[in-house]
Order: C-alpha cells, then structure tokens, then sequence
C-alpha cells in the first residue's frame, strides 16, 4: 500500500472531526434500507447478532475515579459525543437491535470503561464532524467514532487509543476490480464515501496522483449514511464505497453481490478528548487494565474481531498520515 501524497492541510477542523474510521456518521440502517437489491438479487445475509452480557460484571476501580477531574467525579457522569448508527449497518463498530438499543463494539467498549471508572455516561448524539468540535468546547468530556488517529486530529485533540481499524474499499460482484492495494488501481472509478472523514482526507491528498501516473482521475461523491452509499453503488453511481475495514468486512459478511477488494492503510483508533484534557491519562490507563484482566478480550471475542485488537492503549501515539 502506497499512500503517495501527506495529509492536505485545507481539510482543517472539518477533518478533525472520524469513522470513520477511519469514520463514520449518521446512518439509517443499510442493510435494511439498501439490502434489498446490489445487482438485481436479495441480498441480506441473516446471522445472529451476539448479545452475551460482558460488561457488567466489572467493578470500578476506585484508583481511576479518584483520578477523574472534581466536576465529573461530582457529578458522577461522563458526557461522551458520538453518532447514532442506527440497524446494522455500522457493526461490529455500532448499531441498534430490534428494541432500539446501542449495541456493537464501540458501545461495549466505552460501557466497560465507564464501569471501570465508576460513572454513568450520558450518551449525546450529534453529526460526525461536528464531535471533535464538541470536545475541544466543553460540549463533551470525551468523543468516540472509530476516530483514527491522524496528523491534522493530533493538533487538536488528544487520543487514547483502544484498537486498529483501516481504509477499504468495496464495490459490487460483478465489478471489473478484484484487489486494491494502492490508489492508483481505483483511478478512473466513481468512489461513495463519508463526509468529515479519513476517507476524504486521503482521497483529496491524492487526488493529483492519477494524472502523475498517466490515468483518468477517479471521482468522489460524499454521503453521510450507509445507505445511500450502497444505493449509490446498485444504482450505477458508484463504483466502489471507501470505508473502514471493519465494518466493510462485516457488511461483505452480512450481504451478498458485494466483494471487498482490500486496505489501503491501518490505523489506531482511540477515545478523543480536548487537548490538555486530563482524561486521555486516565482513558489509557482505563483500557489498559481491561486489557490486563481479560475484560477486553471478552468484547472483542463476542464480536469476532480479535485480529484488530491492541496490545497496549496509547496516548498520541504516531499517526499513520
């Protein structure tokens, strides 16, 4: 994988808001809306989503909430800024079951910390872009999204990390592509992606990299919800959906007449909070311990996705661009 040109500047606090993981944003629920037909067949492939309890059973750690800043100690709440992905399909990162309850990967995660540190979260939703913003005003203590950690983020907010996700590309069955491993193999196509996102971030820093190489540009159109992406693609718009490698391997998984083509660049992902806010500290240590007592492997088994797990939280640490 070549990522050929750095990080564009012009995206500026925009960007700074991602899964998107990596980013997501606000969606209705893809594989209930746009399931139906990619390519003219029934699509939707039905498994059973998990459901065992494997965040409950932790105990605060009085150490960690001493630690907390006064007013949220006070309190007793953790404001958190997120999306709200609806159905499924934002998981394993996040979605809602039949009652309309959160549920995935992230939500265990951030339920297990705030055990751990011995508050209740109050849960805010809000568009992506907007969450990085949210935290570096005081509208929320902490932001999560599947942010990757990248060079522009890292000038405004602080990270504690708690997996690795990537950029990925899929498109319909029936495309002409069948791996992509650079940029230059999607030139000439038409992209659906997210907007505010690590995904526009490194579609427009190279977006000069096709003509270097002697090929037609590709094309890019930004949708903020899953399913209008892969309408894009049933209906000829796009030809190929850019996004991260979680939760394309899922949505490849759980859906038929699609193929996932592979991963441009693998980033960690971590909690955001204000720069100099004293809970990034706090927020690694948080994720570090359940990594020690197995809690964290317990979340990451019930989704199936122990290849994306950390050996060790990180606060800031090197961005991949």
């Amino acid at each position: 994988m070549k990522i050929t040109t750095p990080v564009a500047p012009l995206l500026g606090l925009a960007l700074a808001a991602t899964l998107a993981l990596s980013g997501c944003g606000n969606s209705t629920d893809a594989l209930s809306a746009a399931d139906k037909e990619v390519g003219g067949t029934t699509t939707t492939k039905q498994d059973a989503i998990p459901t065992q309890d494997v965040v409950s059973s932790i105990q605060t750690d009085k150490a960690l909430h001493d630690r907390l800043p006064a007013e949220i100690k006070s309190s007793g709440t953790l404001s958190l800024g997120t999306t709200e992905a609806t159905g499924t399909s934002f998981l394993p990162h996040g979605g809602t079951d039949d009652a309309g309850k959160q549920i995935g990967l992230d939500v265990d995660i951030r339920d297990a910390v705030a055990k751990l540190l011995g508050v209740k979260l109050d849960v805010q939703f809000g568009s992506f872009e907007t969450i990085v913003p949210g935290t570096q005003n005081g509208k929320y203590n902490v932001g999560e999204g599947n942010f990757a950690v990248t060079s522009e983020r890292l000038k405004v907010v602080d990270y504690a990390t708690y997996l690795k996700d990537g950029q990925s590309f899929v498109a319909p069955a029936s495309s002409d592509l069948t791996k992509v491993s650079d940029i230059t193999d999607v030139c000439g196509k038409s992209i659906a992606t997210s907007p505010g996102s690590s995904f526009q971030q490194i579609l427009e820093s190279n977006a000069s990299t096709c003509a270097a190489a002697g090929k037609e540009p590709y094309k890019v159109s930004y949708y903020k919800d899953g399913a209008t992406i892969l309408l894009s693609l049933q209906n000829g718009k796009a030809d190929l959906y850019f996004g991260p490698t979680l939760s394309l391997k899922y949505l490849v998984d759980h859906q038929s007449n699609l193929k996932y083509l592979g991963e441009l660049s693998l980033t960690d992902v971590g909690f955001v909070v204000a720069k100099g806010s004293p809970l990034a500290p706090i927020l690694v240590d948080a994720v570090n311990e359940l990594i020690e007592t197995g809690d964290y492997d317990k979340i990451f088994d019930k989704w199936s996705v122990g290849d994306i797990k950390l050996a060790k939280s990180e606060f800031n640490p090197k961005p991949a661009f």
